[in-house]
C-alpha cells in the first residue's frame, strides 16, 4: 500500500478542491493511503468518506507569499513541512502540494533529501507536443534554479529521459538543449559547454541527445526531453501558459463580437474548440516534479481543481509504481564517476 503525504492547505482553492481531488484519487487507486496534514477543523467539513483517508493536525499554514526557506526553517507545525518530515522518516512515499512552490522546493530538498550524486534538483513539466513522434515532452528545468552550470543541464538531460522513458513509455527519448539557435556553437558559454556534456552523454550511450532545439519549435515534439536553465525554462513555459490562455480568449470573443452568423459557426464550432483547449491544457498530465530527490515531490497549479489534483495522484501513482526515483538513484550511483567528470569539466570551465 502506498501513502502520500498532501499538504492539503497550499493552493489558491485549499482545503475543498484538495479533498476533492483525494476522494476522486481514492475511488480509482485502491493501493494508494492519503495522508492529509492541514488545519482538521477547515479540512474534515469537506472530508465526505474518510475510507483510506487520515486527517493530521497542522498548525499552521505556509501562504504563497511568504519567503520559501525561511518559511521551511521557521513553520516547522506548518501543513507542508510536516508532510515533507512524514516522507523523510518513511511514513509516506510521495509529497504533493497546490502551494508555495519555493517552499515545496526547499522542502524537497533539504526534507525528503537530494539524491546523492545530482547536484542540482530541478523542476519538471510535462507539456503537449502537437506535432512528432509522441503527444508530449518532459521540459526541466522550468523555475527551480535561476543560474545553471553546464554539468546541471547535463543531469536535466538524464533525470528527464527517466522520466520519458519510465513514466511516458518512450523507449529511447530524444534529448534536445533548448538555445537561441540549433547550431553546435550558439548560445553563451554554458550552453555551448552543456551542448558539448550532452553530446557526450549520447555518445556514451547514457541518453539520446539531437541537439539545440529553439523555443519557437518546442511544441512541434522536436523532442521528447527539453532541457533548459531554471531561467530560461520559467519564461518560456508561463510565455506558452499565457499565449494559450490569450489565444483561447481572443476566439471567444471574435465570435461573440462579429454577429450573429459568427455565433452560429461559433456554436457549431464548439467541439472541435473544446478539443482544441483540451490538447493545450497540460494539467491532464499532473504537476511539476521536483526531480534529484529521494522520493516523488509533486506540485501542482496554484489554482488546481479537483481534476488537476486527481491527474497529479495519478501521476504520483505511476512514479511510484514504476519506481522511478529507485532507478534513478541506483543509475547515479552505477555512473558517479562520469557524473562527477561532467561536473569537474563544467567547474573548469567555470
Amino acid at each position: 500500500m502506498y501513502k502520500i503525504a498532501i499538504d492539503a492547505m497550499g493552493g489558491d482553492n485549499a482545503p475543498q478542491a484538495i479533498v476533492k481531488g483525494v476522494e476522486l484519487a481514492r475511488d480509482v487507486m485502491p493501493d494508494v493511503e492519503f495522508l492529509l496534514f492541514g488545519q482538521t477543523d477547515k479540512v474534515k467539513p469537506f472530508v465526505t468518506n474518510d475510507d483510506r483517508i487520515t486527517l493530521v493536525q497542522a498548525d499552521d499554514v505556509i501562504a504563497m507569499a511568504d519567503e520559501p526557506v525561511k518559511s521551511v526553517r521557521t513553520k516547522k507545525q506548518s501543513s507542508l513541512v510536516l508532510a515533507a518530515n512524514a516522507v523523510k522518516d518513511g511514513t509516506a512515499d510521495a509529497l504533493f502540494s497546490a502551494g508555495n512552490t519555493g517552499a515545496l522546493l526547499a522542502s524537497g530538498i533539504f526534507l525528503v533529501g537530494r539524491i546523492k550524486g545530482i547536484d542540482r534538483p530541478a523542476l519538471m513539466t510535462v507539456l503537449p507536443a502537437f506535432e512528432g513522434q509522441n503527444e508530449a515532452f518532459v521540459m526541466m528545468d522550468v523555475g527551480a534554479n535561476a543560474e545553471n552550470r553546464a554539468s546541471h543541464l547535463y543531469q536535466y538531460g538524464v533525470l528527464g529521459s527517466f522520466y520519458a522513458k519510465e513514466i511516458l513509455g518512450y523507449d529511447n527519448p530524444r534529448v534536445g538543449l533548448l538555445n537561441n539557435g540549433s547550431e553546435e556553437d550558439k548560445g553563451d558559454a554554458a550552453h555551448k559547454d552543456a551542448h558539448q556534456l550532452l553530446k557526450h552523454g549520447g555518445e556514451e550511450g547514457f541518453i539520446n541527445f539531437i541537439g539545440n532545439v529553439e523555443s519557437r519549435e518546442i511544441l512541434q515534439g522536436p523532442a521528447d526531453v527539453v532541457v533548459a536553465d531554471g531561467f530560461s525554462g520559467n519564461a518560456v513555459l508561463k510565455s506558452i501558459e499565457g499565449t494559450a490562455q490569450e489565444l483561447m480568449h481572443l476566439i471567444k470573443q471574435t465570435i461573440l463580437n462579429s454577429g450573429a452568423l459568427a455565433k452560429i459557426g461559433g456554436a457549431l464550432l464548439k467541439p472541435a474548440l473544446k478539443g482544441m483547449q483540451g490538447k493545450l491544457d497540460y494539467s491532464k498530465y499532473g504537476g511539476a516534479v521536483v526531480l534529484g530527490v529521494k522520493a516523488p515531490v509533486v506540485k501542482t497549479h496554484g489554482a488546481a481543481g479537483p481534476e488537476a489534483v486527481l491527474n497529479t495522484m495519478k501521476q504520483i501513482h505511476s512514479m511510484l509504481e514504476a519506481d522511478l526515483m529507485g532507478k534513478v538513484q541506483a543509475f547515479v550511483a552505477d555512473h558517479r564517476e562520469d557524473l562527477a567528470a561532467r561536473v569537474e569539466e563544467s567547474s573548469q570551465v567555470d
